[in-house]
């Protein structure tokens, strides 16, 4: 076990840019403003139990498909580069198009919190930090997550648009190169 601060602080970084909660607030606010309830408790408890199943689980899900955690870390750093490439350029490449149902299970837990660039990354991050780290990282993600949600209108007057903005394109440079850090850590060891 080696817990470190610098790798808990970096994985928080990566992964609150990928969950971007603060920039999902105008989507959640638009959905409780359709009359949708968001429950904030039960989101981020949920949410944490996705990703550290995902964290202990996902090996062995590669493991069937052969796939190593290098190949599946490069292949994590490309869609990291995408959600970059989305919050930078203000495009939308994945589409959330999934199915109906409960506000808070879809879209907040899936694909808001814990979509696919969020669970990618979390086993991405296994190639480069320590599992303490990464799951003390998950932990005061979703306690940030619980606070957003649970305070989604004071913290739209806080950030106010321009703010949430500004935030989204902040991360969006960190998430690049922390996918061209990721990429280049583990290409090597494939070839």
């Amino acid at each position: 076990m080696e817990f470190s601060l610098k790798e808990i602080l970096s994985a928080f970084m990566v992964l609150f840019a990928v969950i971007d909660i603060t920039g999902s607030t105008p989507v959640i606010i638009g959905l409780k403003e359709k009359g949708l309830k968001v429950e904030p408790g039960k989101a981020a408890v949920l949410s944490t139990a996705i990703f550290l199943l995902f964290l202990f689980l996902g090996d062995a899900i590669l493991s069937l498909f052969g796939v190593d955690i290098e190949s599946f870390a490069v292949a994590g750093s490309i869609i990291i580069l995408i959600l970059a490439g989305e919050m930078i350029l203000d495009v939308e490449i994945f589409k959330y198009n999934g199915p109906g149902g409960s506000a808070t299970i879809v879209p907040i837990i899936f694909p808001l919190i814990a979509g696919a660039g969020a669970l990618t990354t979390v086993l991405s991050l296994r190639a480069e930090y320590h599992v303490v780290n990464i799951i003390t990282a998950i932990v005061l993600n979703m306690v940030i997550v619980y606070f957003v949600l649970r305070y989604l209108n004071l913290a739209e007057r806080i950030l106010g648009k321009g703010g949430v903005y500004i935030l989204r394109k902040f991360f969006g440079i960190i998430l690049l190169a922390i996918a061209v850090k990721l990429f280049t850590a583990n290409i090597t060891t494939l070839f």
